[in-house]
């Protein structure tokens, strides 16, 4: 088993999975008090990395993160951040629309950064692994060979199966695609929780994320959908002239391109997510 998976034991009771924070400070503060009222507590809270992002508030998304005490991996962009490198890694296609736009706002994220918080992005183990309702379970953000791979709903199962077996896995909780979906054969279950720093291409300002329960001692899980002051973060990105392709997807819930979409997904542009639980 690889050294960089931390084991962090035994969770019970419910837990709360979410991705894609993306420096969206508004998101992530109404995530924190869903939390609460439901009474997760933040060790039972956990992100699946690229916890900065295409938002306007960076240095405070890490630090009301670190003081809310949840776990989270390290994405592609805190691993990019943690080498002091010059783009996001997203893995997008050279002179890509969204290349483009991480000209813009991988720049504006890192220049924002305080040491601390710096200092802080290089704790955060690259895969978490827990024992949950009999079942192991395994945090990736991309996949465990790719950390910027993007894996989607219609991504063969030959392609995802080998997650599983390298990692000696029942789930793999996955994020970097930035839609949510799960997929299950042969007992094996792909989870993304979807990710909160923006929609989901589907024409709702909502943003995604999981509930799962123990409470029968089996494994349950839950998509579900968040409210939070979207027009707050709008007008932060507009004022601070970030990509305002980005901003405007905050309002409407549609993505600006498909460009790292099967497509499959891209056909579901605007539509309402169904998901089965």
């Amino acid at each position: 088993m690889d050294q960089k998976i931390t084991s962090i034991g035994n969770l019970t009771g419910k837990l709360l999975l979410f991705g894609g924070v993306y420096s969206n400070l508004q998101a992530l503060e109404a995530l924190a008090e869903l939390a609460k009222s439901e009474n997760i507590p933040p060790e039972n809270c956990i992100a699946t990395g690229d916890l900065i992002g295409y938002c306007a508030q960076p240095e405070e998304t890490i630090q009301f993160f670190k003081n809310w005490k949840a776990r989270s991996i390290a994405g592609n962009v805190e691993l990019q951040l943690n080498e002091n490198a010059e783009d996001c890694g997203c893995d997008f296609t050279k002179g890509s629309r969204c290349d483009n736009f991480s000209q813009l706002w991988y720049p504006y994220a890192k220049s924002q950064l305080q040491q601390d918080s710096l200092d802080y992005l290089k704790t955060l183990p690259e895969f978490i692994q827990f024992k949950y309702a009999g079942k192991v379970c395994t945090v990736v953000h991309g996949s465990f060979f790719n950390t910027s791979e993007f894996i989607f709903k219609s991504t063969s199962w030959e392609q995802k199966r080998p997650n599983f077996e390298a990692t000696q896995s029942n789930v793999i909780i996955a994020g970097h695609s930035g839609l949510p979906f799960n997929n299950i054969q042969d007992d094996l279950l792909w989870l993304n929780p979807g990710v909160i720093g923006m929609p989901a291409n589907d024409g709702a300002t909502s943003v995604w994320y999981m509930i799962l329960n123990d409470a029968e001692a089996t494994l349950h899980f839950e998509h579900k959908q968040l409210e939070y002051d979207y027009q707050l973060a709008n007008k932060l990105m507009v004022e601070r002239n970030l990509p305002k392709e980005y901003a405007k997807t905050l309002l409407t819930g549609i993505w600006d391109n498909t460009e790292i979409l099967p497509l499959t997904e891209t056909l579901e542009q605007g539509k309402p997510i169904v998901l089965n639980h």
